[in-house]
């Protein structure tokens, strides 16, 4: 049975993390966040290389999530063949901290498991 979302995520205290994880939540997103952050500004063909198992159209619809919560800004230049520029927005960059710390818990959390300590 898939799980239903709290609408206004006022339950409980641990309710917060829960809406942050309904924004920046999913298998492609962090990883789009991290690459956004590190790198500045990307186009989707870089995010598709960097990303090589996603398909394009979840990959066009975990942008289009970050974009429709204001974290990340699309630009689109009137060219042949068009191009489009993906970069955080400045209410996106309030993540950079918490993505930070989702790196270094990530990065201790493979050292364990490659030692067998999890």
């Amino acid at each position: 049975m898939p799980r239903t979302p709290h609408p206004s995520y006022d339950c409980a205290e641990g309710c917060s993390v829960e809406a942050a994880l309904s924004v920046i939540g999913g298998k492609w997103k962090g990883t789009i966040l991290y690459r956004l952050h590190t790198d500045g500004t990307l186009r989707f063909n870089q995010i598709r290389r960097i990303l090589p198992d996603v398909s394009q159209r979840t990959l066009t619809a975990q942008l289009r999530a970050l974009e429709a919560d204001g974290i990340i800004s699309r630009t689109v230049y009137p060219e042949v063949p068009p191009r489009v520029e993906y970069r955080l927005t400045d209410y996106g960059k309030t993540l950079a901290p918490v993505l930070t710390a989702l790196k270094a818990w990530g990065d201790g959390l493979k050292e364990n498991r490659a030692a067998g300590k999890v």
